[in-house]
């Protein structure tokens, strides 16, 4: 009895040893897969940047939960900034989460572009982007959006770049300016596994968007285009109603 109960301790943990073995080589090859199919579609310095018309800059909060500013945020807009000053790219849509009214990306993205000298006119927000394939997917089908440039730290691109061309879309990244950041290894093995996961999202599951909503395609006007209180398109933000455009400034 004994040693028939070891024989199948033995095999369970064989078989445990080899389901380890195996997700382990899965983890390395799709990482390896992500990275290796899109590195030529990200340019590492704002210099080689490929203009466009239109940026897609993915949100994150502008504060860490430590209470210091957060720098990948601030080099995401600086970047952005940079783009549209140098006219490398026409539009930014700049997306990222607003589950709640407490916290909101696309707004705190918008008012520090503005400030740094953005035209209202060149600004969309997207309310629904709750994650990297959740804004791509409505760049698509909600701003109709086929091709864009994708705004983000170095580690986040290879992701964005393949999730962005697996869903058709003619996309190249450009690398925030780099800043280091406390804990930055956490978020670097987080997007280790968020790669894996997206392998699963696009070729296993076929994950569907948070919210989708009706197509908003964006109108690309230039800073000195003529832009009155007829052009206005409507905005509605509510707690469940998450994609809008936003032309004035949002209230201090």
């Amino acid at each position: 009895m004994r040693s028939l109960l070891l024989r199948y301790i033995k095999r369970f943990l064989m078989s445990l040893g080899a389901l380890m073995l195996l997700a382990t080589l899965l983890f390395i090859v799709g990482n390896f897969w992500v990275v290796a199919s899109t590195a030529r579609y990200i340019d590492d310095s704002f210099a080689e940047c490929r203009p466009t018309d239109v940026a897609i800059v993915f949100g994150t909060s502008n504060w860490t939960r430590s209470g210091f500013r957060n720098p990948h945020f601030h080099a995401r807009m600086r970047t952005s900034a940079r783009l549209i000053a140098d006219k490398r790219v026409r539009h930014l849509l700049i997306s990222g989460d607003n589950r709640t009214q407490a916290y909101n990306e696309p707004r705190a993205m918008w008012r520090d572009l503005y400030r740094r000298g953005v035209p209202a006119e060149q600004l969309t927000m997207d309310f629904a982007g709750f994650s990297t394939y959740d804004t791509l997917v409505r760049a698509r089908d909600v701003f109709q959006l086929d091709k864009a440039l994708l705004v983000t730290q170095s580690w986040h691109l290879p992701r964005a770049v393949f999730i962005g061309r697996a869903l058709g879309m003619e996309v190249t990244g450009c690398v925030a300016e780099e800043e280091s950041a406390a804990g930055e290894w956490r978020l670097r093995i987080r997007e280790w596994v968020a790669r894996v996961a997206t392998l699963g999202d696009l070729y296993i599951w076929g994950r569907e968007p948070y919210f989708l909503g009706s197509p908003e395609p964006i109108e690309l006007k230039d800073a000195n285009s003529n832009f009155s209180e007829a052009s206005r398109p409507s905005f509605n933000l509510d707690a469940y109603y998450y994609t809008a455009r936003l032309v004035q400034p949002p209230q201090e």
